[in-house]
């Protein structure tokens, strides 16, 4: 196995955000908070460490100050380190005066802080991913089939086919063809040799790995911004392009009802993904918080956080996050409450306090950070509406997300 100074990492920090929208109102997707106590971002950054990757760059563009503000307070190496977790944000030079136009081009306008480390490979990572990896096996398969290029591939249903990018490959898992979220009427010609009857086809993961030295000279022959649409299927007409298959838990969590079902996944008493894993764990910024105080509580299948406050209330399939607080005779079922940023002695005239009022009604919904709900507030889109959009809350997919500091007043029913 090779050291960990041969391989760098990019973690791509993605576009606007559109689809997590209105997460992604204060903050780059990325640094939206997930399972209580992390950040999407801490995904990937721990999968790398637990690899023994330690050279790290996260590129980065929209709505980044909390995006940097954690990883300069949570991924700190030690003086005599040689590794490090570093961003490299948009910039307009002398020589580019534009931003990140897709994922190959924010690599590529990059491309001098990669070649000057000097590294053999270059691992190529999505910033919105759920799983957990041990790069260190992606790396053996890249070198034994001799590849310029490696793409992490799952196998996945013609239900789940359509929404991917699906990779036909040869009998040693050499990719033959890519085909962008294929219609129904492709699929039979996509089949890939090897799988299951009821997952016949091979998706991709959006995780890449690169010889070092292709990696310059695939984007300079290819000037496109992207690539999963792009550079991918350019390449593997050009160079050695080898999958390799995962057989483990990975979900985009990249939008509304993606990132809710994955949250409330947690939940459950035999999860299919788990944070608790000592061998391989997940790091976020230590927070030094107290133990959380619950009172007279009816909890079942949650997930609570620290420094929280809840009394005489009813949660089922319910994520808490730190410094949440819940009135009394709440109840909360199927949601996600993302908590608070801070402890509030008193609030603003005129408001309610952060948190969740006592005698509310919260069901299928994301409540944001430091959100104000007070008291005999009920969330239940008791209409069924799929898509909405006002100042105070936004419905996704059916599920009601109530944004970052945003005021609930009291009786509000929603």
């Amino acid at each position: 196995m090779m050291r960990n100074t041969d391989m760098l990492a990019l973690i791509l920090g993605g576009g606007q955000g559109t689809r997590l929208f209105p997460l992604t109102k204060y903050r780059a997707k990325p640094a939206v908070p997930i399972a209580g106590k992390f950040r999407i971002i801490d995904i990937p950054i721990s999968n790398c460490l637990n690899s023994r990757i330690n050279k790290i760059y996260i590129l980065t563009q929209f709505n980044t100050h909390s995006l940097h503000r954690h990883i300069y307070d949570t991924y700190r190496f030690g003086r005599f380190e040689k590794g490090f977790v570093d961003i490299l944000a948009a910039q307009q030079t002398t020589e580019n005066m534009n931003w990140y136009q897709g994922t190959a081009d924010s690599v590529r306008q990059n491309l001098s802080y990669v070649q000057e480390l000097n590294v053999t490979h270059t691992l190529i990572l999505s910033g919105d991913h759920l799983y957990r990896m041990d790069y260190r096996h992606f790396l053996q398969t890249h070198i034994k089939a001799r590849a310029d290029i490696t793409l992490s591939v799952k196998p996945v249903s013609a239900e789940e086919a359509v929404g991917f990018g699906i990779l036909q490959t040869d009998a040693d898992d050499r990719i033959l063809r890519f085909v962008e979220k294929p219609s129904p009427a492709l699929l039979p010609d996509l089949v890939s040799p090897g799988l299951p009857p009821e997952t016949p086809f091979l998706a991709s993961m959006g995780i890449y790995l690169f010889t070092a030295a292709v990696l310059p000279r695939l984007l300079a022959e290819n000037p496109s911004p992207d690539f999963g649409k792009h550079i991918i299927p350019y390449a593997i007409n050009k160079y050695v392009v080898f999958a390799h298959r995962f057989d483990g838990y990975w979900k985009d969590i990249g939008t509304i009802q993606s990132f809710f079902v994955s949250n409330l996944e947690l939940v459950a008493r035999k999860p299919p993904f788990s944070f608790y894993d000592e061998k391989a764990p997940f790091y976020t910024r230590p927070r030094f918080l107290p133990g959380s105080h619950m009172d007279k509580c009816r909890v079942k299948d949650t997930l609570v956080g620290s420094g929280c406050f809840i009394r005489e209330c009813s949660l089922e399939r319910v994520i808490v996050g730190n410094r949440t607080v819940i009135g009394a005779k709440t109840q909360i079922d199927n949601a996600v409450i993302m908590g608070a940023d801070y402890f509030e002695d008193a609030p603003p005239r005129g408001v309610p306090p952060v948190g969740i009022g006592h005698h509310c009604l919260i069901h299928k919904a994301i409540i944001d950070k430091n959100a104000r709900i007070g008291n005999y507030v009920r969330i239940v889109n008791a209409e069924g509406i799929t898509e909405l959009d006002r100042d105070a809350y936004s419905i996704r997919d059916g599920i009601v997300v109530v944004p970052k500091n945003a005021v609930i007043p009291d009786h509000t029913v929603i």
